[in-house]
């Protein structure tokens, strides 16, 4: 890597993880755009490890409880 301060190359990661898959990657997702960083985080998540499901359980809350919330405020006006 150079010295050069107005060097814009970043540090490549140790670990590169799971490929990402190849329609995420023709739609222009990749590990640097939000929506693909969520992508690689939930497709590298093992179901064996106990930790692992506990992430995938919080992420399905965090992603599920707006729209049921909304859901359930919808129907509220019906």
């Amino acid at each position: 890597m150079s010295q050069d301060p107005y060097d814009d190359e970043l540090p490549q990661p140790a670990w590169k993880g799971l490929p990402m898959p190849e329609d995420a990657r023709s739609i222009g997702l990749d590990r640097n755009t939000v929506e693909g960083a969520w992508l690689e985080l939930a497709s590298n998540l093992d179901r064996r490890k106990r930790s692992h499901l506990v992430v995938a359980v919080l992420l399905l809350a965090v992603f599920l409880l707006p729209v049921l919330s909304q859901l359930s405020y919808l129907i509220d006006l019906l």
